[in-house]
């Protein structure tokens, strides 16, 4: 829309703005009167509220100092050489470590085989199955050592499996809502299963027990801890009991998961600290692995009287109540005794990344300095 307003001042050379195009009055063929362009909502808005302008400053009108570098191709080659030396180096370094771990493993899945078989019928589970499984450790293992269990083809990753679980309940807000752990959510008779979920349900339940042989026929418990064996955000922050106070009350009106043997008030009577939600070792199953072969941390080196400096050379002896059926999943499982140093465990992976990233930006960096030397030759020939 155009208003038109009579100016007597104005000639016929009088110029026009008409939405920021300028034109001589003429062209338009009206006499002695221009024409105003109308303000939109906008404009108007803008009109009546100039603080919404930015400031005139260096920052709000982009007018800081700036500066692009440009790198010479000396530059570039020394930055390339000296992160795959450094990167090389690291990766060195990094599988040296590793390799200096001292680790030994014993796959009992058929040494147990007895165990295996009464463990494949489901009706079992009440029977109880014992077994030994002697070993020689050949050198001594110095430092703390660890004890881990290790599973071959149990698929942690399943993405139903890794959502069969209930945070309210593991935090202790709400020890009822089992809306999430699809199909262990409910007992037979209706009574809601505390923990409930595939993952709870499915936890790790051999328990294992190494003795040490200290002469012919004296036999010693090795002393292991079972608490400090999750990380601290897991204990601290996503599992909490609903009470530290008369623990069992709280989850009166639930049922245990149905693989489970005990409830998960009697997981360790003896220390309310490593009772309930707060288990180290349901803790540490509760993070599930990301590959169907994984290693679970299970106990730790108690240092004291003949265990002071690590396990000694000898004679010993796995005591594995067995518990956890593997064999009808077609899957295989193993107690691993290992050492660790600065760099973590026994993995490879990290050092070999570091060193094959090194050997990649050398021959980047060779590949450069040809390709800089072809073209500098090259405008050298064009300049004769």
């Amino acid at each position: 829309m155009l208003q038109l307003q009579r100016k007597n001042s104005c000639n016929s050379s009088c110029k026009i703005n008409i939405i920021g195009i300028t034109m001589s009055r003429n062209v338009l063929n009206v006499p002695e009167v221009y024409l105003v362009p109308y303000r939109t909502n906008m404009e108007k808005e803008f009109h009546h509220h100039p603080s919404r302008m930015p400031d005139n400053s260096a920052m709000k009108q982009q007018k800081l100092p700036a500066h692009q570098l440009h790198f010479s191709a000396r530059v570039v080659l020394t930055i390339f050489f000296a992160t795959g030396v450094f990167c090389f180096c690291m990766g060195v370094i990094l599988i040296l470590s590793a390799q200096s771990i001292q680790e030994i493993e014993i796959n009992y899945t058929y040494i147990c085989e007895n165990c295996a078989k009464l463990r494949e019928n489901a009706f079992n589970f009440d029977q109880k199955c014992t077994c030994s499984v002697p070993f020689y450790l050949q050198e001594n293992m110095e430092g703390d050592v660890y004890m881990y269990y290790k599973l071959y083809g149990f698929y942690q990753n399943h993405y139903r499996y890794v959502l069969s679980r209930s945070n309210n309940q593991l935090v202790g807000k709400d020890i009822m809502d089992v809306e999430d752990c699809a199909p262990f959510k409910v007992s037979q008779n209706k009574t809601p299963i505390a923990p409930c979920g595939a993952i709870a349900n499915s936890m790790f339940n051999d328990t294992i027990i190494l003795s040490y042989t200290l002469k012919s026929s004296v036999h010693i418990q090795v002393p292991m801890l079972k608490t400090e064996l999750t990380w601290w955000t897991d204990k601290y922050v996503k599992f909490q009991n609903p009470s530290l106070i008369n623990l069992s009350d709280r989850f009166v009106g639930t049922e245990k998961p149905p693989y489970w043997q005990a409830p998960i008030y009697e997981l360790d009577t003896s220390d309310p600290g490593n009772n309930g939600f707060l288990n180290d070792d349901f803790i540490v199953w509760m993070r599930t692995a990301a590959f169907p072969t994984f290693k679970k941390l299970y106990r730790r080196l108690y240092r004291v009287q003949y265990f002071m400096d690590g396990l000694p050379a000898g004679n010993y002896s796995f005591n594995i109540s067995y518990n956890f059926p593997v064999t009808r999943i077609k899957g295989e499982k193993s107690v691993v005794l290992s050492t660790l140093t600065w760099s973590g465990g026994s993995s490879l992976f990290l050092g070999l990344a570091y060193t094959v990233t090194g050997a990649f930006l050398w021959l980047a960096s060779f590949a450069l300095m040809a390709i800089h030397m072809t073209m500098k030759k090259k405008k050298l020939s064009y300049r004769r």
